[in-house]
């Protein structure tokens, strides 16, 4: 028994002793939510704490911290008059590459420099961003390029770099559309620059900036790992050729969201040696939709997995959501889901095509190989289609597509008729209300 009248201190830790039982007691683990934490965690993008700031918006010139450089490209001879500025931008990052500190290189607002094809190269010494306040253009003459036609801003194998800034790339691609064996068929037809690429960029954030009128892609992530595409406006002409607007190849763990995309091409495209893409909270049109592929052209072997696209808007695109692959090729696009999408006048809103061709080349005779399209899953997607056939799988015969499930899909023709769904070799399933219906 406790006396009748105890010493304060003994009460108090009478108390302190009962409410730990308490708590200790009745807490107990559960070790497959931690499993499940674990497995999330593990395929998380990881940012360093800078990195953080520039992913959450952090775009000033002034940082909260002593440690961190500010490097100003008209201090390295940047006129932003109409001339080559190029040799001004590569020592101003050479500076901040070689930096042991956190550098931020800036662009300043309200001007414009011209910028020739110029490579970023890595690996640097420490975080790094790329702070873009103003325009960066790219010069209009095709001539500019005979070195390389590939390319016009590239970032090579740089290592928690952040680009942000507000401002605006422009890819001044004109000249480049108008000599398109798409527009004129009399010319050969060849590759043309993608506007910005990032090549083998890891833990890398690109955001709250404007791209337009690429020569051809807009912006390329190529062989990057963690990466976030976040607040971008991608726009160009919808009947400039090529001009793609997000493009991923051999990259895993990126998210794409909060980006509005209108171009003359794919909005976003997706293609070999991609896994864990993530857009959501996409505006797209014009364009050609958003497409997994092409895949497998020249025999090519493919593969792409865990693709997740959810909360798109899609108006006036020539396609919706669409699986695009080459007789002849192998591999795999595997789960996949498409999910919380509004089409607004989409011609193809849904559609795998196991069969795909270019329209200027004769489609090949059916081949006995193919990319093998399975694990699909369509969910609430619902809007207009600006043609009579809404669904439309044209699976391969020898490789059909498998494990492909509609549910809550209400797709009607614009045209107040009755649309159909076209669906060949296919292994399908309908959850609740899907219309239209496979036969």
């Amino acid at each position: 028994m406790l006396p009748q009248n105890p010493p304060k201190h003994l009460l108090f830790l009478f108390l302190v002793l009962t409410f730990f039982t308490y708590c200790f007691g009745t807490y107990q683990e559960n070790p497959h939510a931690i499993l499940e934490q674990d497995k999330k965690m593990s395929s998380k993008p990881v940012f360093s704490s800078f990195s953080k700031l520039v992913r959450h918006g952090n775009t000033s010139t002034t940082v909260s911290s002593s440690n961190i450089i500010q490097i100003n490209v008209d201090d390295f001879g940047a006129k932003a008059n109409g001339t080559d500025d190029s040799e001004a931008f590569k020592k101003a990052w050479d500076k901040a590459c070689s930096s042991n500190e956190t550098a931020n290189i800036v662009v300043p607002e309200n001007k414009t420099y011209l910028l020739k094809p110029v490579t970023f190269s890595g690996p640097c010494q420490s975080d790094l961003t790329f702070q873009i306040n103003g325009t960066i253009v790219a010069p209009g003459d095709m001539r500019e390029y005979e070195d390389d036609r590939s390319y016009w801003i590239v970032f090579d194998n740089v290592q928690k770099l952040g680009v942000n800034g507000g401002g605006t790339i422009d890819g001044n691609g004109r000249e480049w559309w108008e000599n398109s064996c798409k527009i004129n068929k009399s010319n050969p037809c060849e590759d043309g620059p993608t506007a910005v690429t990032f090549n083998e960029c890891n833990n890398l954030i690109v955001s709250n900036l404007g791209f337009k009128n690429a020569q051809q892609m807009h912006l390329r992530f190529e062989s990057c790992i963690n990466v976030s595409a976040v607040n971008l406006t991608v726009t160009a002409p919808g009947n400039s050729p090529n001009t793609d607007g997000i493009h991923v190849t051999g990259t895993q763990n990126i998210i794409i969201r909060n980006c509005v995309i209108g171009t003359g091409d794919d909005c976003i495209s997706i293609v070999d040696g991609s896994r864990n893409v993530k857009a959501t909270n996409i505006t797209c049109g014009p364009g050609h939709g958003i497409s997994i592929g092409s895949l497998g052209a020249n025999n090519s072997e493919a593969e792409v997995s865990g693709v997740s696209v959810d909360r798109a808007k899609l108006s006036g695109t020539t396609n919706g959501v669409r699986i695009k692959t080459w007789q002849g090729g192998s591999g795999y696009a595997k789960n996949i889901t498409f999910k919380n999408i509004i089409m607004k006048n989409v011609s193809n809103p849904i559609i795998i095509n196991q069969n795909y061709c270019e329209k200027d080349v004769p489609c090949p005779p059916e081949q006995k190989s193919a990319v093998q399209v399975s694990n699909v899953i369509y969910k609430n997607i619902t809007g207009t289609s600006a043609t009579e056939v809404a669904v439309n799988f044209n699976c391969s015969r020898t490789f059909p597509c498998q494990g492909i499930q509609l549910q809550g899909i209400n797709l009607e023709y614009e045209e107040n008729e009755t649309d159909i769904a076209d669906c060949v070799n296919v292994q399908l399933t309908d959850i609740g209300n899907v219309y239209p219906r496979c036969n």
